[in-house]
């Protein structure tokens, strides 16, 4: 079979795919992309060629690829075509789908290419921005943003803007939309302010400080949509043999779909593909679906992903077909985070919500690895659960077992047992794991110069790691100690009941 391109369009059968016509090939450049995951692929870029296809938006992603890791290869050999493979049920129907993305125009690279990335900002269609360089990528790096590139995603933003400001000498029509993306809380307003203070830092001109105020847009967003992207391998081969070609970033993407942005009418007016799908949500305030997503969905499976792993469930599928991790999950989100949940959320809205995500887990097409979903672990238990424990202890007084039991199970998770170079693994019923996480050394380095007795109570009482010392939660420390206990006796049964039951003891 031949490799997808735009030269192999002509030989793929339009009724198993739907196929991008030519012209859309040649649509400008309206978005800068940072990012190349399979979210931004599955989620943005979905939404701005189906609004191409409909001819409303009109305009493709030229895509930077910051980081050193992997290459670009596929995308240039494919000349950027990508399929998305939508799998799942939508409305009580099977939902089967499959599209040729023509939405991005080209992958260029931060560390090769920043010449032309500077270049992209004297373009004069340019409207938006849109990032997911991953919730670590939205930090403060005090660095000199003529660096070629700078080192941070907000150097390299702020870089382009600044190359922007001179090109068309501070007018009020080259202002961009910038969206982030990212996982946490107000990501497009921190983004802005870390923007601003760098511009400070390298003593930029007052003019450029006040056109980047005035005539520039950061816009809070929430992105919602499974997407795990490439199959497994007996997967891929049978989706390339029924389409009869071959394409080496072909992604699976669940129905659901929500990119709700914080803007007005006149953000809304610009991201106009947003005409195109019901799954764009322009709103003054996002906070409710920011709420219901990140607590509900991103919460469960942050507070799920360890315990499924260490019990040998590899993807989230096997897990909701085991009648425990199913238990365990259904009792986590409608008894303890719906009613701990640090927003106003009507209980109507987020038990359909949370019903609706036990669905979306259950989706058999997809194969959502729990190992992924650990990635910068850490992080993410503070984002998304901490919040969550705490609101928990606020209202009722008491450990949220469940909470507890996944936040135990995360300390196993993140036990390294070995450091290889600069990689830390941990090891499950025999077999290594590599840990991903930024505070994969901080754990390395507590477990070898702490005592069994003290571990857990020193990593609790951590302030620098938790912002707050969570020994002083009334029974949480003695709870997550008997979990802890008990994974080390029975995870290679990998019992859910008897943790639950050791567990109990102590409330």
């Amino acid at each position: 079979m031949k490799l997808l391109s735009r030269f192999t369009l002509k030989n793929i059968d339009p009724q198993l795919v739907t196929i991008p016509q030519s012209s859309l090939l040649e649509l400008p450049e309206k978005v800068l992309q940072f990012g190349t995951g399979v979210l931004l692929r599955g989620l943005p870029d979905y939404f701005i060629d189906k609004a191409n296809r409909q001819g409303i938006f009109n305009g493709r992603v030229a895509v930077v690829k910051s980081t050193s890791t992997g290459g670009a290869d596929d995308f240039e050999k494919q000349d950027c075509l990508y399929t998305l493979c939508i799998r799942g049920i939508e409305k009580g129907e099977n939902v089967t789908e499959n599209i040729i993305s023509s939405a991005i125009s080209r992958v260029l690279s931060a560390d090769k290419d920043w010449h032309l990335i500077l270049e992209i900002a004297h373009n004069p269609q340019l409207q938006l921005v849109v990032s997911n360089t991953t919730e670590v990528g939205i930090q403060l790096v005090k660095e000199n943003i003529h660096q070629h590139p700078p080192a941070s995603f907000p150097g390299k933003l702020l870089a382009v803007l600044y190359e922007r400001f001179k090109a068309f000498l501070g007018s009020e029509s080259s202002g961009l939309i910038i969206i982030a993306t990212e996982l946490i809380p107000d990501n497009g307003k921190k983004l802005e302010s870390i923007v601003l203070e760098l511009a400070h830092l390298n003593n930029l001109e007052d003019a450029f400080i006040d056109w980047l105020e005035k005539y520039n847009t950061f816009c809070n967003s929430l992105v919602d949509r499974i997407v795990p992207g490439k199959p497994d391998a007996e997967t891929l081969e049978a989706l390339e043999n029924s389409l009869g070609y071959t394409d080496k970033l072909l992604s699976i993407a669940e129905p659901y779909r929500l990119w709700a942005i914080e803007g007005d009418e006149k953000v809304a007016s610009v991201l106009s593909f947003g005409q195109a799908d019901e799954g764009v949500i322009v709103k003054p305030d996002i906070e409710i679906y920011r709420e219901l997503k990140v607590r509900l969905l991103n919460g469960t499976h942050t507070l799920t992903a360890a315990m499924a792993f260490l019990a040998g469930k590899a993807t989230v599928k096997e897990a909701m077909a085991d009648a425990d991790m199913l238990d365990f999950i259904q009792q986590l989100m409608f008894n303890e985070i719906i009613p701990a949940i640090p927003y106003k959320v009507p209980v109507e809205i987020a038990n359909n919500f949370a019903s609706a995500v036990i669905d979306r887990f259950s989706n058999p097409s997809l194969e959502h690895l729990w190992l992924n979903i650990t990635f910068q672990y850490t992080m993410k238990m503070k984002i998304r659960v901490l919040p969550l424990i705490l609101n928990h202890y606020k209202l009722f007084n008491k450990v949220p077992e469940y909470m507890a039991l996944g936040f135990a199970a995360y300390l196993v998770f993140l036990r390294p047992v070995k450091k290889e170079g600069n990689q830390y693994f941990g090891s499950c019923k025999g077999e290594d794991y590599l840990i991903v996480d930024d505070q994969a050394a901080y754990y390395f380095d507590k477990i070898h110069n702490t005592t069994a007795e003290t571990y857990i109570v020193s990593v609790l009482a951590d302030t620098s790691l938790w912002s707050i010392d969570l020994t002083q939660l009334p029974e949480f420390t003695t709870y997550i100690s008997e979990v802890y206990a008990a994974y080390n006796e029975c995870n290679d049964q990998g019992t859910l009941k008897k943790l639950r039951s050791r567990a109990a003891k102590t409330v």
